[in-house]
């Protein structure tokens, strides 16, 4: 995307500049220190928390010394796809360039995939057609050959959770024995299955265990998000007051993506000051534009599943889902039948749990927009 012709600051997706991102400055500074001094990070957060815009951030500011390589494994299934996202991603971070770089590409190549360009991107996908055994022996060949350079690397593997469901066994402990020993890599393992990620990491039973630093992102303060909504309204003459922006901020629950959602609409809105009328407008147009897929929830989910969602949603926080007062509100039968529903909610990505500043931990629905639809009296 060329940056001159970004009409509009508040993104959705993809990473385009500094610019066009909201602070984060702890954890940027935390993960180029783990970088600068080879050790690897865990980064977990909820969905569209922003860890792969920081993720494009860090990447977008490592040195010369250092080759930054970015891979998302949430779409392969098995080794073999995950190779070529691997190999991929590898192509996609040298091409072009010189040095150790052209050697990591011409090995690449040397291993006989097959190059396609995707349609749309024009970017190349790499692709390799070959028997379990070969594949698990080219994915150790590309780690040790990268491994075996006088260059530095930094493997950014997002959703890396996703080798859990892979049918080879042990692909954890597999891929482990494989980069330990290779003191010029430094990995990022991002992930937004929080327990998942969480037991891979901290779990003593697991290869993984203690092998990165662990890092959670959370939400953006009102500190930071205030000004860096206020200047860019501000730069394209538009008027919005820090407490406009504060309800905005409420209302999207501090959720990155929400938050870039709400204020991408008002900025693309045709007025010139944003009031407490017209966010709460566009709020509501929001809701009804996502309305029929919130209805055909009903028909994904159990009775019992979609009645503990709907509770949930309207909670905001559930502490303990279990409990009679909760239950007894909702009618949601007994303690037994809401734990089920809340493993399967859990499994299906639809509730997550986190803990507050407390350390007490609570259940909330991951899409913002269906919490506020479940209560439209919020919205007058």
């Amino acid at each position: 995307m060329n940056r001159n012709f970004i009409t509009n600051p508040f993104l959705t997706s993809g990473y385009i500049s500094e610019k066009y991102f909201c602070n984060r400055q702890t954890e940027t500074e935390r993960l180029m220190t783990n970088i600068l001094n080879g050790q690897s990070t865990s980064l977990i957060s909820a969905r569209r928390m922003g860890k792969t815009g920081l993720i494009k951030h860090v990447l977008n500011k490592l040195s010369d010394s250092i080759t930054g390589i970015y891979l998302d494994i949430l779409a392969t299934e098995n080794r073999a796809e995950m190779l070529n996202q691997l190999a991929t991603a590898v192509v996609m971070a040298v091409q072009g360039k010189k040095g150790p770089a052209k050697k990591v590409l011409t090995f690449i190549k040397s291993l006989r995939p097959v190059f396609t360009y995707d349609p749309l991107s024009g970017m190349p996908q790499v692709s390799f057609h070959m028997h379990q055994d070969e594949i698990n022996l080219q994915i150790e060949s590309l780690f040790l050959f990268l491994g075996e350079q006088q260059q530095s690397f930094l493997i950014a593997i997002d959703e890396f959770q996703q080798i859990l469901f892979y049918p080879e066994k042990n692909t954890d402990a597999w891929l482990r024995s494989i980069i330990q020993s290779l003191p010029n890599i430094c990995f990022i393992f991002s992930g937004s299955r929080q327990h998942l990620m969480t037991d891979l990491f901290s779990n003593p039973s697991r290869p993984f265990f203690r092998s990165a630093d662990f890092m959670s992102l959370g939400r953006i303060s009102s500190a930071d998000y205030i000004p860096f909504i206020g200047s860019h309204f501000s730069n394209a003459r538009k008027e919005i007051s820090d407490q406009t922006i504060r309800e905005v901020l409420e209302w999207s629950d501090h959720h990155t993506y929400y938050v870039q959602l709400l204020c991408n609409r008002l900025f693309a809105k045709q007025i010139d000051n944003i009031t407490m009328e017209s966010w709460k407008q566009t709020a509501h147009e929001l809701l009804m534009e996502q309305e029929l897929l919130f209805i055909k929830y009903r028909e994904l989910l159990t009775r019992q599943q979609w009645e503990l969602m709907k509770a949930v949603a309207r909670e905001g926080k559930v502490f303990e889902p279990t409990s009679k007062g909760f239950i007894a509100r909702y009618g949601l039968g007994s303690p037994s039948t809401v734990f089920r529903s809340l493993q399967a909610l859990q499994q299906k990505e639809m509730i997550y749990d986190e803990y507050d500043n407390t350390g007490n931990q609570y259940w909330s629905v991951y899409d913002v927009l269906f919490r506020r639809w479940m209560g439209l009296s919020r919205i007058k």
